[in-house]
Order: C-alpha cells, then sequence, then structure tokens
C-alpha cells in the first residue's frame, strides 16, 4: 500500500509545484507557528524557533517543498495545501541559497533535462545513480546532517547499497567517511556568501514595472516581447506578456508569481492555451532562467529580461548574417534609444521600427565583409554580438544527448518529445571556430548502432517530424516487436542543413515513462 501511495504521490509532485504558483504566499510571520504545530511532533524544539534537522538545513523553494511532501508521503503529516505552502515560503526565506550558490545547477530547477552533469565520480556513483547531481547540490547542511541523510537514505531504501555499486566495494564507509567530509567542505551550511546575502537581500517592491525579454525555444525559434508586472499581496505578483515569436506566432497571455528569498522568481503564466511555468533568477533588474509547459517540460524556451529603467541590450535576432546577403534583424532590449550599429561591413539599409524595447532593421552584409563576429549597438548600448559567416564549416545537433519518452497522449504519464534543431558554425577571419546561429535544417533519424538495427528501433520507437520534433511511440509491449517489449530505441537524429546540404549528428534514447517526476529531477 505505502508503494502504491509513494508512486502516486511522486507523480503528483509537479502539480503541487504548480499549485503553488497559482495562490498567493499567505503571510510568512505564520511560519513559526506552523513549524509548532506541524512538525514538533517529530522534530525536537532546539530554542529561538529552531529544531532538529530542520533548522540545519538549507535549500531552494522546490527542495523545501519536496520535503514536505515526503512528510506527508511516508510520515503522516496532515497539512493543508495553504499552509504547506505558506511553509515553504518560509524556510525558503529564512534557510534558503545565496545566488552564488545555485550558479551552475540552475539547471535541475529549470528543468532542463537533457543536461550532462559533470560531477567527480564519488559523487556521481554515490548520489547520481538515483538522483541528478544538482539535488544534492542544490542544499546545505552541516557534517552531521549530511551523515544522518545518508543514514536515512540507507533505512528508507535498502536497495540503495547494490545501486551503489555495493558488491565491490564498502560503501556504507566510504559514503561516512569519504563522501560526508567532502559534501559539508563542498556544501556547508554555514558560507558567506548566504550571510552577505541576508544583508542585500532587495525587497519585492523593485519588481513591478515593465520588463523587455528576449528567448528562444528548440525548434520553434526567437521570441521577444515585454512583460508587465504588478504587485499582488506580500511577495506576490500579476503577471501579463505580450510578445511574438519570430515566425509571427503570438506569445500573449497572463498569469501570476511569487518570490523567494529575494530573488527566485516561480510563474504561473496562461500563453493561448498552454499553461508556462516560470522560473527565473530576478537579481539587479535581470530576469534570467527558463520557461516551459506545465505537462511538457521538455517544451520550453529560455527566457532573459531587463526592466525599464535599466537600458540593456539583450538580444539581436536573428543572430547572423551571411557575407553579401540581406536579412531583417531585430535588436531586443530596455531603454533603446540611438542609431543601430551592426558592425564592420554591416549596413542598416533602413530603420523598420524603433521603440524602447525593440529596433527592428533591413540589413546588408558586403560580399567582402570578413567573417567574425560584430558587436552591435544602439547608440551607447552595446553587449550582444552579431556573426558574420562566408560559409558553414560543421553542423552540430542541439541537444547533441536527448531523452524522449514513450507514453500516452492524454495519459497521466504522457509522452515526452525529443526538440532538436541545427547548429551551424564557421571559420572567421583567423581561422577560429566562429558560431553562426540555428539554421533551417530537414531531419530523419537512423539506428544507432547494430542492435538498434536488429531491434528495428526507427520503425517502433517514434516519428520525427519535419520541424525538428520527435513524437515517440505509445508505451506498453508492442505484439510486433521481438518479445512483445516496448517501444524503446537507440537512434541517431540526423540534420541536413536546407542550403549547403552539410550532415551534422546527436544521439536519442527513447526510453520508457518517467513515472517519478519530482520538481527536483
Amino acid at each position: 500500500m505505502k508503494t502504491t501511495r509513494l508512486r502516486r504521490h511522486a507523480g503528483k509532485l509537479a502539480l503541487v509545484a504548480a499549485a503553488l504558483l497559482s495562490t498567493q504566499a499567505m503571510a510568512a510571520e505564520q511560519g513559526p507557528s506552523l513549524l509548532q504545530n506541524k512538525c514538533m511532533g517529530c522534530h525536537i524544539p532546539e530554542g529561538n524557533d529552531t529544531y532538529s534537522r530542520i533548522s540545519h538545513q538549507r535549500k531552494t523553494p522546490e527542495g523545501w517543498l519536496m520535503s514536505i511532501a515526503r512528510m506527508q508521503v511516508m510520515h503522516g503529516l496532515q497539512i493543508s495545501d495553504d499552509d504547506r505552502r505558506t511553509l515553504v515560503k518560509y524556510l525558503a526565506d529564512k534557510q534558503g541559497l545565496a545566488p552564488s550558490e545555485t550558479d551552475g545547477v540552475r539547471y535541475a530547477m529549470e528543468r532542463r533535462l537533457n543536461t550532462v552533469e559533470h560531477f567527480d565520480t564519488q559523487l556521481s556513483e554515490t548520489c547520481g545513480r538515483c538522483h541528478s547531481g544538482a539535488r544534492v547540490a542544490l542544499q546545505r547542511r552541516p557534517a552531521k546532517e549530511w551523515e544522518h541523510l545518508v543514514n536515512f537514505h540507507l533505512g528508507q531504501w535498502p536497495s540503495l547499497e547494490y545501486q551503489a555499486q555495493a558488491r565491490d566495494r564498502d560503501w556504507l564507509p566510504i559514503a561516512l567517511q569519504q563522501v560526508v567530509p567532502e559534501l559539508a567542505k563542498r556544501y556547508p551550511l554555514d558560507n558567506p556568501a548566504w550571510a552577505e546575502w541576508q544583508q542585500a537581500k532587495p525587497k519585492a517592491d523593485v519588481l513591478p514595472g515593465q520588463w523587455a525579454f528576449s528567448g528562444h525555444m528548440l525548434a520553434k525559434g526567437d521570441v521577444r516581447g515585454v512583460m508587465s508586472v504588478s504587485a499582488g499581496e506580500g511577495d506576490t505578483f500579476k503577471v501579463e506578456v505580450k510578445g511574438a515569436y519570430a515566425d509571427g506566432t503570438p506569445f500573449n497571455g497572463s498569469g501570476s508569481a511569487i518570490l523567494y528569498n529575494g530573488y527566485e522568481w516561480r510563474g504561473n503564466v496562461k500563453v493561448g492555451d498552454t499553461h508556462l511555468r516560470q522560473v527565473f533568477a530576478a537579481l539587479d533588474g535581470e530576469m534570467k532562467g527558463r520557461m516551459f509547459e506545465a505537462e511538457h517540460d521538455e517544451r520550453g524556451l529560455d527566457f532573459t529580461a531587463a526592466k525599464e529603467g535599466k537600458a540593456r541590450l539583450l538580444a539581436v535576432q536573428p543572430a547572423f548574417i551571411k557575407a553579401g546577403g540581406e536579412s531583417e534583424i531585430t535588436l531586443v532590449g530596455s531603454g533603446l534609444e540611438g542609431k543601430p550599429d551592426l558592425g564592420a561591413g554591416v549596413e542598416v539599409t533602413e530603420v523598420l521600427e524603433q521603440t524602447p524595447t525593440l529596433v527592428r532593421v533591413k540589413a546588408r552584409a558586403a560580399a567582402g565583409a570578413k567573417p567574425g563576429q560584430r558587436e552591435v549597438a544602439v547608440g551607447a548600448l552595446k553587449g550582444v554580438s552579431l556573426a558574420v559567416y562566408d560559409k558553414v564549416e560543421e553542423v552540430k545537433v542541439v541537444p547533441a544527448f536527448s531523452i524522449a519518452r514513450i507514453g500516452e497522449n492524454g495519459a497521466s504519464v504522457p509522452k515526452v518529445q525529443g526538440r532538436f534543431e541545427a547548429e551551424a558554425w564557421g571559420k572567421d577571419a583567423s581561422g577560429q571556430p566562429l558560431r553562426i546561429g540555428y539554421l533551417p535544417a530537414t531531419w530523419k533519424v537512423e539506428p544507432f548502432n547494430e542492435r538498434a538495427v536488429e531491434d528495428e528501433d526507427v520503425k517502433f520507437a517514434g516519428q520525427m517530424q519535419a520541424d525538428g520534433v520527435f513524437v515517440p511511440g505509445g508505451a506498453g509491449p508492442n505484439p510486433e516487436r521481438k518479445m512483445m517489449t516496448n517501444n524503446a530505441g537507440n537512434l541517431k537524429v540526423i540534420a541536413t542543413l536546407a542550403d549547403g546540404g552539410q550532415t551534422g549528428e546527436g544521439h536519442m534514447i527513447v526510453t520508457v515513462q518517467r513515472w517519478n517526476n519530482p520538481p527536483l529531477p
């Protein structure tokens, strides 16, 4: 019974996180009383509103949500949704992470599930066989608390020793005597960065206003527009977005957001008929992060925004032009004033539109323009580059490695698509590699190896669409396959440029459903 409940709850954790965003946060001062009323039955008071275990950890909002949800599932905690949201807010504000402590591992919060991690072998073997290394790196504990975490894992999941390859090593002493001290050193509870952040933490009232934004969604393209933020109660906000993709598709919608710990922005916005989540770091008049579909987190876009009053050039779209060619180019930013300049050898032939957040021009690159990056400017503003190229030397499939998942449309565990673009590379005038950008391509999949040929993976694993989106096959045993196995597969993803015919190759695993889908993978 408990196993069934665990699986059911784990499958709903993403919905719990989404619900967290749609309701205004309750007053943070209710946090201490909630800790006393809801947690003191198991956690021993230590004085000054501190408690055993709880007060010796720092985590992201997602990390605290997962801890409370685990108390509900495994230990019978009875708590309402409103109280849980209040407690997450309180703990994330009081015991969160400084911005510098999340650098390099924000991909877990942003649901960038095709990220290839590069942690050391010991951490990967001890922790990374069951979940991402980023989940470990997004929490802080003293040595004794890291030791408690090892013991908790072993008591809760005894099969852990097999997953940690304990057959050929004395796993537990390694974990306690080697890994724990390293974790306490690398991810300590007491850190000057956290103390400094608590002193410098800005108030939420700096966020309301107009935010110019730019972004890019794989297999869809560039997007730009303006996000309007108005203050709600406490650290909550109302959000409206008005923009468009480069192909003209509208990007308009509205929703709400909440701010944790002075900079962790979490929003829930409906754009058209699609519900998108926002996971941003809001710092110094800028927001950076990712927006992704609530039900399909593989469908998301990179997002960068600058607030009115902070003059900044965010992006040039597209960020390339071919020598001897003409193109319509859009510059996106905040406080854009003055004449646009695209660099040596690139002439602005006509200004089609100019506002404080957007400058749209016609441009021509001279036939003899030297290939390389050009610094782009609007008046005195600089900070982005335009690639001038003469020919494509190489094509890379992005992402180079991807995981898609079989499933059923409309089911509680739907299909997870693969989404790809063809990234073109050339050489600059000195012969160094020059990233050009994403160019149109045709797409196909092929067997990755001999076993994939034998198992007819291309036939059963799914279909590659013309836009670079791979749609996996259905879930469950397939009577047409050898041994009635499911529709998993091991595939090459091949892009062929529409202009020039150069090809690039990536790797995609089509695997089974993601049954457990917690806020931090």
